[in-house]
């Protein structure tokens, strides 16, 4: 199944030209703060820096878009293809993810020089009119967005093993405080849900097709776990209570020594602080907790008396109900559901054939949206997904119990 043929909608060149603008300067926007030096340097494998990213988001416009779709376009440079390829195979050899820190060269002014041509090509071709290259444009968007909230979380990870502990502004995302809230919960009775996209506006191929899930009696809370809520957890033994946690879930926190969330500083216990992007702060018990691995996540619903949400169960709620607050905006939401495909699900074919379907084994589904997530990128049928043990994300907890 084509893009164009999952998404048939019209596209205007100009208003694509106006969000290409917009979107491209707003990473270019989250780069400024950083030195050369900042945005080189790599923090862990399952992280890139912010130079590569900027690369790749080009790299991905120039082989997806340009090349098949803009006649005479000329790469910028043709070693760029190897170099910044993250994961596509079918479109050649790949520089090893581990070592994407090792790429002094080519320099970050290289880079922002391969931004502009890109830049100038995407124009070019706009001026053209587009034709069957404007559902792979719209994609290229919402990829780079998808790279603006992985080059914040990555320079978060990065700066925190800085013992200057640097920020990488005076203020940056991080989940605050509900004032509103309750503590109360909503119920759903048992219901056929419909899940995915409804088919109106973008979405990616794992959030399709649209299709009926029979629900039993539940109930999600209506607020996200707390700072507060989890130090008790913390306070009450829950990093040393093997009976909390799923299996593998016990063999990381013994193999890591985990003892708190990621970034969470426990030394003064009268006076917790955590690392955000804006430096340590003084921990605020009412915020969302968060960079929490599902394993985290699991072990303190277990503690709690509850569970984590399935994803259809997340999704038919959020969709529903005007009582669950920070549904999108301030956390990932962990759910209990493996990352699988839906009834029916085909990946696209081309060039971004291996855009999703390839990672569906293995992973957790997360829901919802993040502090860190470009403002208009979330929606309910988003399927975000990670690893059990990743915890660099903005990701906490949303509980559920069955009614």
């Amino acid at each position: 199944m084509g893009l164009a043929d999952s998404m048939p909608m019209r596209r205007d060149p100009r208003a694509l030209a106006a969000r290409y603008a917009q979107v491209r300067a707003a990473t270019l926007a989250l780069a400024a703060p950083l030195s050369a030096e900042d945005q080189c340097v790599q923090s862990m494998p399952d992280a890139s820096p912010v130079k590569w990213h900027l690369a790749h988001t080009s790299w991905f416009f120039e082989t997806v878009v340009l090349r098949p779709h803009l006649p005479g376009y000329e790469v910028f440079d043709p070693a760029f293809a190897q170099l910044f390829n993250s994961y596509y195979v079918s479109l050649g050899p790949r520089h090893p993810r581990p070592q994407r820190g090792l790429l002094t060269r080519p320099s970050l002014q290289q880079v922002l020089d391969y931004r502009a041509h890109v830049d100038a090509g995407i124009a070019a071709l706009l001026r053209q009119g587009g034709g069957e290259a404007l559902p792979l444009l719209e994609l290229g968007l919402h990829h780079e967005q998808q790279h603006q909230e992985l080059l914040l979380t990555d320079v978060k990870h990065l700066f925190s093993l800085n013992p200057l502990l640097p920020a990488w502004g005076d203020a940056g995302p991080h989940p605050a405080a509900d004032a509103a809230r309750s503590g109360g919960w909503s119920t759903f009775t048992s219901q056929e849900a419909l899940i995915g996209h409804a088919g109106e506006g973008f979405a990616f191929d794992n959030e399709t097709p649209r299709h009926p899930v029979r629900l039993q009696p539940f109930a999600l809370a209506d607020d996200l776990v707390s700072c507060g809520e989890y130090l008790a957890f913390i306070n009450d033994g829950g990093y040393r209570r093997p009976e909390l946690w799923l299996s593998d879930g016990w063999s990381t926190v013994m193999a890591q020594d985990w003892q708190a969330p990621l970034y969470w500083n426990l030394a003064d216990a009268q006076q917790p602080r955590l690392f955000t992007l804006a430096g340590e702060q003084a921990l605020d018990p009412a915020a969302p907790v968060c960079h929490l691995s599902f394993y985290e996540a699991a072990a303190y619903a277990e503690w709690a008396g509850h569970r984590l949400p399935t994803e259809f169960e997340w999704e038919a709620a959020v969709s529903r109900s005007s009582e669950l607050r920070q549904g999108f905006g301030a956390v990932w939401q962990w759910t209990r559901s493996s990352y699988d495909p839906y009834p029916g699900f085909r990946t696209w074919t081309g060039a971004i054939s291996e855009y999703n379907g390839k990672f569906m084994v293995g992973q957790l589904v997360l829901r919802g949206g993040s502090c860190a997530t470009p403002e208009g990128h979330s929606r309910a049928s988003y399927r975000n997904f990670f690893p059990p043990a990743a915890r660099w994300q903005f990701a906490g907890i949303r509980l559920a119990r069955d009614l």
